[in-house]
């Protein structure tokens, strides 16, 4: 029985000696924890119960992480924990890059992946989607640039129909610092500096990697991008105009 007062994390992972050492671990703490050994699993909890977190291994037996990960994050914005046995930055980025907000290797340090879970979630309560106002007197701040809506009080990122683009943790803060300062050069640790969905163990490239989904969600030719342009060896830069209500 789930308590509602509890945070609850997926564990997908075939290994069933690595789900019942994270379940172990994680219960201690104080987590309510929920295990899967397949994506069908997977699908059956989320439709059942609101997760928290997913720690997914990248490399199922008969299935693919990867595509498991992007799959879930286009629809739900609950953050994405990769775990894999490889050590290929690679596989890293692929991971990053397909919907993941963190990634740690196996066999991982049991403290580290407590302080990486715990970021994440401290993430995702400080990104909430706030509720919605509709008076007037409570007025939303938004910032407005071509045909999008950044709308700051409800973490969202709109389209000119009104529909909400799904953003991560870290798409979203990185899109945030840009806009909020159009035409200035940010180099890449002044954007992970200044994000508040990125904090210090993140690496260089991850910078290009969130860059990279964010002009596939918002430029309509990500190749030449109309907002998001590359100042080559400083950094990115946003280009204006950008209007506040």
């Amino acid at each position: 029985m789930i308590e509602p007062n509890k945070k609850t994390l997926l564990i997908v992972d075939d290994d069933q000696d690595i789900r019942q050492l994270l379940c172990d671990v994680l219960s201690q703490k104080g987590y309510q924890v929920l295990e899967a050994d397949s994506g069908a699993q997977m699908w059956a909890h989320l439709e059942q119960t609101q997760v928290d977190l997913i720690l997914m291994d990248l490399y199922l037996r008969e299935e693919d992480g990867l595509h498991l990960a992007r799959d879930v994050r286009a629809l739900f914005t609950m953050p994405i924990m990769m775990l894999t046995g490889k050590g290929d930055e690679t596989d890293r980025i692929l991971g990053l890059e397909l919907a993941a907000d963190d990634y740690m290797m196996k066999p991982f340090n049991l403290r580290e992946l407590m302080a990486r879970i715990h970021a994440l979630l401290r993430r995702a309560i400080q990104l909430a989607p706030a509720p919605v106002l509709n008076t007037l007197e409570d007025p939303h701040d938004c910032l407005y640039f071509g045909n999008w809506v950044l709308d700051l009080t409800a973490r969202q990122l709109l389209n000119k129909d009104g529909e909400q683009v799904v953003l991560t943790l870290g798409e979203f803060s990185l899109l945030e610092v840009l806009v909020h300062h159009p035409d200035r050069i940010f180099s890449r640790e002044q954007l992970i500096d200044q994000s508040r969905g990125l904090e210090a163990e993140v690496f260089d490239r991850t910078v290009d990697v969130l860059i990279l989904r964010l002009r596939r969600k918002i430029e309509s030719n990500p190749k030449t991008p109309q907002f998001i342009k590359t100042q080559r060896g400083l950094g990115y830069f946003f280009q204006g105009p950008v209007r506040k209500n």
